[in-house]
């Protein structure tokens, strides 16, 4: 048993955590728009000046084609930390077509900074931190726009 497919029964063993549903090609789609709306949110703010919180919406964007990954192939999940692990373990099980490295850049953004898109996200939403590192900020925006693509295409096809 791989370490992923071991967090995932983890994951299941608590329905606060995940759970195994239907899959719903509804929901699917409504965490796309959202995913699309984060991205909206994150350039309205970026040209307001706030580029703190378009980190939040940033991650927010790629955490909800995740979820839409996850609603159209039977899960459902309410932890962030099931939600990463079981697209990972999608990838591994070849169930779904989508990079680990993309994945790995919304768990980690090492070529930047150590800490991971959710870390970033918690720093400039709780922290007070107002101004993001241009050339990180530039890199959040580019990818979080091509996975959220990348998982459109996925779902579409």
């Amino acid at each position: 048993m791989s370490k992923h497919e071991s967090k995932l029964n983890w994951c299941l063993k608590d329905e606060k955590r995940m759970k195994q549903i239907i899959p719903n090609k509804n929901l699917s789609k409504e965490h796309i728009l959202k995913a699309k709306h984060n991205l909206k949110a994150a350039d309205f703010n970026i040209s307001g000046g706030f580029s703190d919180w378009a980190v939040s919406q940033l991650y927010y964007a790629m955490y909800h084609s995740l979820l839409a990954i996850l609603f159209n192939e039977g899960f459902e999940s309410k932890n962030h930390e099931c939600t990463i692990n079981t697209i990972e373990y999608l990838i591994e099980k070849g169930k779904i077509n989508l990079d680990k490295e993309d994945i790995a850049f919304i768990r980690t953004t090492e070529q930047m900074t150590p800490k991971d898109v959710k870390s970033l996200r918690e720093e400039f939403q709780y922290g007070t931190k107002i101004k993001v590192n241009d050339k990180l900020l530039s890199e959040l925006i580019k990818r979080s726009k091509e996975i959220v693509e990348k998982v459109e295409i996925y779902l579409l096809g």
